[in-house]
């Protein structure tokens, strides 16, 4: 199974690199470009062949290490 764990910061947390990429498009002409986020995605391919194991231990992964649960939130998908 593959599991994309996509981790974005929290509505709130000042996102510096979302700010300089925003500001790089609008300096590029993209004017109708408002807020800017920007996060990571991390593709796992897991030996686990049950969707719901396996999104239980992406989100343990996600929980444990992947992402800083102070200030990141995160979303776990799982395809074949």
């Amino acid at each position: 199974m593959k599991a994309t764990v996509t981790v974005m910061l929290k509505p709130g947390v000042l996102d510096p690199q979302g700010k300089a990429i925003g500001q790089a498009l609008h300096g590029l002409g993209f004017a109708g470009v408002g807020e800017v986020r920007a996060g990571k995605i991390i593709e796992l391919e897991l030996t686990e062949s049950d969707p719901a194991a396996a999104r239980a231990q992406a989100e343990e992964m996600a929980r444990k290490l992947l992402a800083n649960m102070v200030i990141e939130s995160f979303r776990v998908d799982i395809s074949r």
